[in-house]
């Protein structure tokens, strides 16, 4: 067995929380946390989605969007609301100071960026490469039987 440190898996995971720390840095004094603040980008045409078109963009399970959004609306970034035809279906939107942060916002994602040092064209290919990987891994059949095997 590899140490973890030259395994795939935890370079990944490392790039990951170097990622979300970065992010955090530049959002606590906005007074966000990461996923918030991909919520209010996702936000950030001025239309309002439902709650589950939110988790699925995001790949967020209701568990954890429920109560973020509830803690955003509470927080003035959002409002949620319910459609008038089908009750059950809750919409998220941009209030007023989600509108007002937007714009500081803007600079947050090229600051990480050039902080991770890539170049356009490196950023772009491993982005790509990350999609690809994402979309196997998601496509991937069980892969419980390879352990019994």
């Amino acid at each position: 067995m590899q140490p973890s440190v030259d395994m795939l898996c935890f370079a990944l995971y490392s790039a990951a929380r170097a990622t979300t720390q970065a992010y955090r840095s530049l959002l606590e004094p906005l007074g966000l946390t990461y996923p918030q603040y991909l919520v209010l980008v996702l936000l950030s045409d001025d239309r309002a989605r439902t709650v589950s078109e939110i988790g699925d963009e995001l790949s967020l399970d209701s568990g954890t969007l429920s109560p973020l959004l509830r803690r955003m609306e509470q927080a003035g970034f959002v409002t949620r609301s319910r459609r008038a035809r089908d009750e059950r279906v809750v919409e998220i939107g941009l209030a007023d100071r989600g509108r007002e942060v937007r714009a500081q916002l803007a600079p947050v994602a090229e600051c990480v960026f050039d902080a991770m040092g890539l170049g356009a064209e490196n950023g772009i290919a491993l982005r790509s490469q990350l999609h690809a990987l994402t979309a196997a891994l998601q496509a991937a059949p069980d892969l419980h039987p390879a352990l019994a095997g």
